[in-house]
């Protein structure tokens, strides 16, 4: 890490164990992602609700280089929801357990292993409108092999529903619906 890391408590007195403790899950981060530069971590205890105490918000910022700061926060009814007895220690285990999750996913977005939204490019075809329905919420496209597909309006992903023609060209996933195979994650063609 470039910069030093920086912990802060607010409304809350600092206590050695948490320290320590937020330390090992930082340089457990490291572990895992080796390009952080920064890392800020804030305690925050707000404000007593009826003499019982509101669960702290554990807040980091984690400095990477090329793209704006990870920023991990959440807001004390997630604890509360959570668990029955929310206190620091499961503050500061639920942060770093989201900061992990969202390094991973950058992680494997940086190395090409995305979510099978990404990889619908491979699976995308290429088909024109048959025909709309805008009325009743669907229409059917043409596929290369001359096959009709179902499509519904909420499968339209880019581009507007109303405004397609017949002989407009769609890019789209084929999937299985109810009744056989459907059109999914339609995109109009973008004119060139």
């Amino acid at each position: 890490m470039q910069v030093p890391v920086e912990i802060a408590f607010h409304n809350i007195d600092s206590a050695d164990w948490a320290e320590t403790m937020i330390r090992n899950r930082i340089s457990e981060l490291e572990r895992l992602f080796d390009r952080i530069t920064s890392c800020r971590v804030r305690v925050d205890q707000r404000a007593k609700s009826n003499g019982t105490s509101i669960p702290p918000v554990v807040r980091i910022e984690i400095g990477i280089p090329g793209r704006a700061d990870l920023v991990v926060s959440h807001e004390p009814e997630h604890l509360q929801r959570k668990y029955q007895r929310p206190d620091l220690q499961k503050a500061i285990n639920e942060a770093f357990r989201i900061a992990e999750r969202q390094l991973v996913g950058l992680k494997e977005q940086r190395q090409g292993k995305t979510k099978a939204i990404y990889s619908d490019a491979q699976n995308q075809r290429l088909g024109q409108v048959a025909e709309v329905q805008p009325d009743q919420d669907f229409g059917y496209l043409v596929t290369s092999e001359g096959s009709l597909l179902y499509f519904h309006r909420n499968s339209v992903l880019a581009g507007d529903f109303d405004a397609l023609g017949r002989g407009d060209e769609l890019y789209y996933v084929e999937g299985v619906g109810d009744t056989g195979p459907v059109a999914t994650k339609v995109r109009v063609k973008a004119a060139e």
